[in-house]
Order: structure tokens, then sequence, then C-alpha cells
């Protein structure tokens, strides 16, 4: 029997680890990324124990993870001068492991990218850079892809894995307004201060207008980002010129305490982009062509969950797959519709929901004037004790399953 070819557009996050949970279950997945090489884009992220759980799937991935756990969860207020530690939960991994069965790891973006294509290539799964995917022809049992650079290819179906800016996403559905929301981050990546020296603590500030979150990605430094609301600032992640990144290092957030002030005068480059919203889409395929992560459900950074629910994507598209077609034949348009469907139907409230929680979180967080600051850090300090949301957090980071499926 053929093996069946499948096209995943983009060598990000996503696209690497379905090509290996493909190729392992019998597929012939091949990845077209635009970029010409691995990129630098981006600074960190955090790996969450849902995301980690899909990931533990793979043999022998976790333990190459690059990056530290943090051993606790400190909300701190800097308001006028005066310093208030509001909150100090216990999120070691050994405490993780107890509740998840996994830890939360702050990795470097840069780092763990490298492992993921590393990964997929040991796995004999070509990538191909440089290769924009512009369109996409489909008949009844191949789509036909064709790529900027005039290359094309034929595959069984697609999976567009391509991210914030997906080009499979506009080809499905067309070109949609993105929405600034009014909030902009600097980020960058600098020496652990003298604060938070032995702490591997992932550390959130908040302040008039402003709310920094900062973690632990190796045993000597951390990532941080700041967030306040702007004028409409450009998407794209683009470090600062000397001149921008001097001043945002000489400025007002230079003055914070809790180390966050040093962390700002120390970063090695520092970058700014605006946040924007997009519509939730209604369906996430049309006939033999799928949109996984990024590119289906793009959200905001404030519950850190971006790349962790692109993993609960693989999963259960990948335990569909089983279910539909265990035998990795090829599927006919009936099929993939089939296993599209109950993804979609499944997936689509589930981020949709996230997206608007994380929405939510990044606008409470940046409240303006010292009366309503107060009042979010009287309910941050009291978050330890609502159980409402000790519970949706135990739900999200328990998923995406108890007992693998596939």
């Amino acid at each position: 029997m053929a093996v069946i070819r499948v096209i995943v557009v983009g060598a990000g996050i996503a696209g690497p680890v379905l090509a290996v949970f493909l190729k392992t279950r019998g597929y012939d997945p091949i990845i077209y990324e635009r970029l010409p090489s691995p990129g630098e884009g981006g600074l960190s992220f955090m790996l969450q124990p849902n995301g980690l759980r899909v990931l533990s799937l793979i043999p022998g991935l976790l333990e190459q993870i690059p990056g530290r756990s943090p051993d606790s969860i400190i909300h701190c207020s800097s308001l006028d001068g005066i310093e208030d530690i509001l909150a100090d939960s216990d999120i070691s991994p050994d405490t993780m492991r107890e509740r998840f069965g996994f830890p939360m790891i702050g990795v470097r973006r840069v780092e763990f990218h490298r492992l993921l294509i590393d990964t997929a290539e040991r796995h004999g799964i070509e990538i191909k850079w440089g290769h924009q995917a512009i369109e996409f022809e489909q008949s009844e049992d191949a789509v036909e892809v064709t790529f900027a650079n005039g290359a094309k290819d034929t595959a069984s179906f697609v999976v567009g894995c391509d991210g914030l800016h997906s080009n499979t996403r506009i080809a499905l559905f067309g070109k949609e307004k993105a929405d600034f929301t009014g909030l902009a981050q600097f980020g960058g990546l600098s020496p652990t201060p003298p604060a938070l020296q032995g702490k591997f603590a992932l550390v959130n500030i908040y302040g008039n207008g402003r709310h920094m979150v900062s973690y632990p990605v190796a045993e000597d430094k951390r990532s941080w980002a700041i967030t306040t609301r702007e004028d409409e600032v450009k998407e794209d992640w683009k470090t600062q010129n000397m001149e921008q990144q001097n001043e945002i290092r000489g400025g007002p957030l230079s003055a914070w305490g809790f180390g966050a002030g040093d962390m700002v005068k120390t970063a090695q480059n520092i970058v700014k982009y605006g946040l924007y919203d997009r519509p939730e889409l209604k369906s996430w395929f049309k006939g033999r062509i799928v949109l996984l992560g990024d590119a289906a459900h793009p959200t905001s950074p404030h519950l850190g969950q971006g790349a962790n629910q692109a993993f609960e994507d693989i999963y259960h598209i990948m335990r569909l797959f089983k279910i539909y077609n265990p035998s990795a034949a090829q599927p006919s348009t009936e099929l993939l519709s089939q296993v599209f469907t109950d993804y979609q139907d499944l997936r689509l409230p589930r981020t949709s929901e996230l997206v608007r929680g994380a929405r939510k979180q990044g606008e409470a967080r940046v409240v303006e004037g010292i009366d309503a600051c107060r009042a979010r850090d009287e309910t941050i300090r009291a978050g330890p004790n609502d159980d409402a949301a000790r519970m949706a957090s135990y739900e999200l980071l328990s998923g995406p399953f108890k007992n693998s499926e596939i």
C-alpha cells in the first residue's frame, strides 16, 4: 500500500510536532516553510502540563527540552512607590507533577524550535525552507500547492500550521481585518537581577497602566514582557533600533521594583509589538485542507496557552485519524470531512473560549488610575481562594487526555 503524502504548511512550533506524529503513524509528511531558515523571531514561552502531556507521546523529547521550571508564582504590586506582594503560590516541578503529571518549563523560542526541527529531521521528515504557499487547487483525491518561487507539490491533504499570518487561512477564507486591541508589549531576555537571584519564580508585577511577566529560561537568564496601553503599534516582532532600546532602558519602566527595572536596563535586545484581534472562524477546513494552531485560533499571550493549545489540536486530530483511518490509507474527501468536522466541533468552542479569556486577562491586568489599580490588586490578592478559578486552571492543565488514545 502506498504511503499517503501530507503537506504541512509551516515549520514553526506546531508543524514539526504534527509531522512527527503523522510520520510515526504511517503517513509521509513534508513541511514547507516560507522563511529561508529557522528564524530568530519570538522570545520565549511557557510549556505547561497540558502541552507537555502531548509532547510526552514523542519518545525522548521531554528529556531534551532546554529551559527552566519555575518553583513559584509571585504576584507583586508597584504603585506610587509602594511595593507589595499580593500572592505567592507553589508551582514547583514536584508540586506540578503531583497535580498534573508534568511541570511547567520556560523555554527560549529559538532553542525549543531548533529541538523540534532536529526531532523532525531525525524522523526522516524533509523540510523545504523558502517556500511560501500561495495557491491551493483541490481535486477529488488530492491538493496541489503552488509556492511563490514557482515550485509545486501534490499531497492527499494539507494542514496549515503557518501561524498568525497564515497564507493557508487567507486562501481558504480570504484576508481579514486585524483589529488593534490598544495594548502593546515590550519584551527581552536579561540576566537574572539581584532581587531574583536564587528564586526561580514566575513573577507578575502590576503597575498603573502596565503589567510585567517574567520567568526563568535558564539558570542565569530570564525572559520578560511588559504590556502597556499604546497608540497603534505594528504586529511584527521587531527589535527596536539602539536609540529606541536605550530610551526604554532609561525610561520609567527601568525604575520598577522587584527586579523589573534591572531586567529592562540589562536586556540584550528589546522587541516591541502590538496585540491584535482577528475574527473567530466558523469553520477550520474546506475539502482536503485544514487549519491548526495559531492559523486557526490566534490568541493574545496573556494565558500563555498559544503553543500548548496547538499541541492539543495535534493530539485530537491524530486521535480522530486513528479512529476513522487506522490503516493510514488514502482517505476519501468524505472521510477527511468526518475527521475535520469532529476536530473543529471539539476544538473550536474550546479555543474560542480561551482566546476570549486571554483577551479579558490582558484588559484586567492593564488598568489605569490608582483606584482601579488597587481594585485589581485586591482581586489578585484574593485569587488563591477563588474556587472557580482553581477549578478552571485544573481543567485546563489536566488536558487533553488522561490515557492517550493514539
